[in-house]
């Protein structure tokens, strides 16, 4: 048998029940989250190409259909909102477990000046939205202008 170094702090035992109780107030926890029909942020990369002049956003979705996807554009910013359903509930033999529930979500990304509505193109594949469109245009030369 071995011996440890144990220190032992009365202060904490006081501590201990008043930082549970605080954390349980404050803080909710992720059932009461699932309870409420709680949001989620899905992960999203984008990646802008000089070379073919877009801006491409590309969005984890997992599990999602199309349908219940949203993506609007209204004054120079791109939403991409959507909303999952809850699971069918199974209850034979006298109980019942669901995991999945209903939550939304909704991503709002800023486009460059002047992109039109028809310039924004969206596919879904394997659970994966990619949406395009065009970066703002190269930076012009200045030009000089004579005066006359």
């Amino acid at each position: 048998m071995s011996l440890m170094c144990f220190h032992y702090d009365p202060i904490i035992e006081f501590d201990r029940p008043l930082d549970m109780a605080l954390a349980t107030r404050f803080r909710p926890s992720v059932s009461a989250d699932i309870k409420r029909g709680g949001s989620f942020r899905p992960r999203m990369d984008i990646h802008e190409s000089k070379e073919t002049n877009t801006v491409t956003a590309t969005f984890e979705l997992p599990g999602m259909k199309p349908e219940n996807i949203t993506i609007d554009v209204h004054k120079n910013h791109l939403t991409v909102a959507g909303e999952a359903r809850k699971s069918d509930s199974n209850e034979e033999g006298g109980y019942t477990v669901r995991e999945r529930s209903y939550s939304k979500f909704s991503r709002t990304l800023q486009l460059p000046f002047a992109t039109k509505p028809d310039d924004v193109r969206a596919k879904m594949e394997d659970g994966v939205l990619t949406v395009t469109f065009p970066r703002t245009n190269p930076e012009q030369q200045a030009q000089r202008i004579t005066i006359q």
